[in-house]
């Protein structure tokens, strides 16, 4: 007997229950993902900030632990170039905030970011480990490393934040898209040109993507129980994609001034900034974003403006303050639930189940 409104994600992930864990690049991680795949949603793993050794050994702890289909998520974002004038100019601007620290006025920044794109050592890992679902955020890879994917049996999944970006990804090679409303937490997945105070919210865009392309939708953005579960489905989505809900979760070590942040959080509690990285993404309003934002035309490009405070953000942790954090969230903070994310996620699926029963 068919359980769910629009079982198409389910069958073609391999999926029990239409929830997929978001990857969370510097939170995710193999113990979250095992949980939820073991629940019956669909597990992911965040490659973005991980070494392909790492990546290998994270994958080959999931499969030992678990048979269930999973995600691994890269970021195909361009390389960055160092922007000398703009670093500068960015240096100038934290300078006092390094003073009042007495931290060195201009911290060396690092040649290589750490923040990897999907490149080809990447597509051979995907063709050497052979997941179910391949997603990638901030667009598609170069077209000739996308078409090796199909070819390892992964699905292709990407975000996009507005109408156009769903119809280019599922002309492209997407299996199914996310519909990332504004209310998502961390980064906004845009790639093509456009004003980012314009984009739409969940429940605006999710019927509009679903209305301009014949792949299925998976929902994100503000969703963090079962009500808002039921609700994307009724919106025409097949699945919804988690990441706020999932914070909490037993699984994620989350660092002390991190968790305190997210508990005391309510619905006015974030915002979009690119201060952390330079690109827009959603946080938890702090000091350095009232201070800094919460939008600096001065950011540098992603991520290095970042990596100009990470000494700041060092200093004010190991005095247990979250003044520099990168405190990612979505706008549902205060849904999150300090529990096992197998739990979690039976939890929203049980409730999402008895709402659309009513």
């Amino acid at each position: 007997m068919k359980t769910w409104r629009d079982e198409r994600i389910l069958s073609l992930f391999g999926i029990e229950l239409p929830i997929i864990q978001a990857p969370m690049a510097g939170v995710g991680n193999a113990p979250l993902a095992i949980a939820v795949a073991r629940a019956g949603g669909l597990g992911s793993l965040p490659c973005a900030l991980l070494s392909v050794d790492q990546a290998r050994e994270a994958v080959a702890l999931i499969r030992t632990q678990t048979a269930a289909p999973l995600n691994l998520n890269f970021f195909c974002h361009t390389p960055p170039v160092r922007d000398e004038p703009r670093l500068a100019v960015w240096s100038e601007i934290i300078r006092p905030h390094a003073m009042a620290a007495a931290l060195p006025l201009e911290p060396a920044l690092p040649a290589n970011p750490g923040i990897h794109t999907f490149d080809e050592s990447w597509c051979s890992f995907v063709e050497n480990v052979a997941p179910e679902v391949v997603s990638f955020h901030f667009g598609l890879p170069e077209a000739s490393l996308v078409a090796r994917v199909p070819a390892t049996g992964a699905k292709i999944v990407s975000s996009a934040t507005t109408v156009a970006e769903a119809r280019w990804l599922a002309a492209n090679g997407c299996d199914a898209i996310i519909a990332m409303g504004t209310e998502a937490g961390g980064h906004r997945g845009s790639f093509l040109p456009g004003a980012l105070d314009t984009q739409a919210g969940t429940l605006a865009l999710v019927p509009q993507i679903v209305d301009a392309v014949d792949v299925p939708v998976i929902a994100a953005g503000g969703i963090a129980d079962g009500r808002g579960l039921a609700a994307a489905l009724m919106l025409g989505a097949s699945a919804v994609q988690m990441g706020t809900a999932y914070l909490l979760a037993d699984e994620i070590p989350l660092p002390g001034v991190y968790r305190r942040a997210l508990e005391q959080a309510g619905d006015q509690s974030t915002v979009l900034t690119n201060i952390f990285t330079g690109r827009p993404a959603r946080a938890i309003v702090n000091r350095a974003v009232r201070e800094l934002g919460p939008l600096s035309e001065h950011a540098p490009p992603f991520p290095f403006a970042g990596l100009s405070l990470a000494s700041l953000r060092a200093h004010a942790e190991s005095a247990g303050s979250d003044d520099f954090t990168p405190l990612w969230s979505g706008q549902s903070a205060s849904l999150a639930r300090a529990q096992p994310a197998a739990e979690i996620t039976r939890r929203i699926a049980e409730q999402a189940l008895d709402v659309l029963r009513q």
